[in-house]
């Protein structure tokens, strides 16, 4: 009797089967650039840290987005991305990138 074999889902970006370094690279940026801005964004006195962040992960979050390959790097690049503009934004909002600097 033929028995059936279970396996669970590889967590993996490169669900073509082919290797694609650039295009990780760049999700790994989005994705760090992100969590930082939007963790630090909920604290008034990160500003300067939440804005610039969100704004280099906004950036790196479209060039990924534009040369992404696969929907699983589109997923995790849309995610990043949104977490990298809610910083950016709460930044800007709390003293923007230059707020008390100058």
């Amino acid at each position: 009797m033929a028995q059936t074999i279970r396996r669970f889902p590889q967590l993996t970006l490169n669900t073509d089967g082919n290797r694609h370094p650039r295009e990780n690279t760049l999700v790994g940026i989005t994705a760090v650039l992100g969590l930082i801005a939007f963790i630090s964004a909920f604290f008034y006195n990160l500003h300067l840290l939440s804005s610039w962040t969100g704004l280099f992960g906004i950036v790196s979050g479209l060039w990924g987005q534009f040369v992404s390959v696969t929907t699983a790097e589109r997923f995790v690049l849309m995610i990043s991305l949104g977490a990298a503009a809610i910083g950016f934004y709460l930044g800007i909002a709390h003293g923007g990138l230059f707020g008390g600097v100058w």
